[in-house]
């Protein structure tokens, strides 16, 4: 069964509509250099707290943290208190070593921004340090970084060979939605799929997640 992820969630009605709906996970954006789905850390450990009491017990919840530091990101989850550790920028093999060592119980996931050759060398370099691989379309190459919420899809080929390379479960995101979510299972073959704008209404105030759109979006990726 595909594995789910709902990032951008918001609220603790947020994080229950996903639930009730089927997602397996629930992604909680911290600070970022730019994008969209940011809360406070005092809302994410909300959050955390509320699917740790009240929703399905295998309900995991990322932490999506833009710090490079393990010192600074165990910092954070120590106020957070996620499953799980979406590290969204570049860290380094000897903090991601340090980080395993300060946090041995926390899932890690680092996020690879799919543009190039480059990114299947990093994958492959990285995947024996982390439990799992998430492929995005973001840049860090930019004045002001873009680490998620693009809304765009990437090279899904390249995904392909990181997927059959890497030797650990990989998610894909970056530009999904219920039109295409069946093509990207079938190209990329991930063990899952993480999705945003994709399944969230925009208002003048601001998104909301949309149950239709995510109903819509569960039954194609899960039958």
């Amino acid at each position: 069964m595909t594995f789910v992820k709902i990032c951008c969630i918001a609220s603790r009605a947020e994080a229950q509509l996903a639930a009730d709906l089927g997602a397996d996970a629930l992604g909680l954006v911290s600070h970022m250099p730019s994008g969209p789905g940011v809360i406070a850390d005092e809302v994410i450990a909300d959050i955390a707290a509320f699917s740790r009491a009240h929703l399905p017990p295998t309900m995991r919840t990322y932490l999506l943290t833009s710090r490079q530091s393990a010192a600074s990101i165990a910092a954070q989850h120590a106020i957070c208190k996620t499953t799980t550790l979406q590290l969204v920028d570049e860290v380094a093999p000897r903090e991601l070593q340090k980080l395993r060592q300060l946090l041995p119980h926390t899932e890690l996931v680092q996020v690879i921004h799919v543009a190039g050759e480059d990114s299947l060398r990093q994958a492959l370099a990285l995947a024996p340090l982390v439990d799992q691989l998430l492929l995005d379309s973001g840049n860090q190459k930019l004045p002001v970084k873009v680490l998620g919420g693009t809304g765009r899809t990437h090279d899904w080929s390249l995904s392909a060979r990181i997927v059959g390379q890497a030797g650990i479960p990989v998610l894909l995101a970056g530009g999904l939605n219920p039109a295409n979510a069946r093509a990207a299972l079938d190209a990329v073959k991930p063990q899952g799929l993480d999705i945003c704008s994709g399944v969230r209404s925009h208002l003048a105030s601001g998104s909301t997640l949309d149950a239709l759109k995510l109903a819509a979006f569960m039954k194609t990726v899960k039958g």
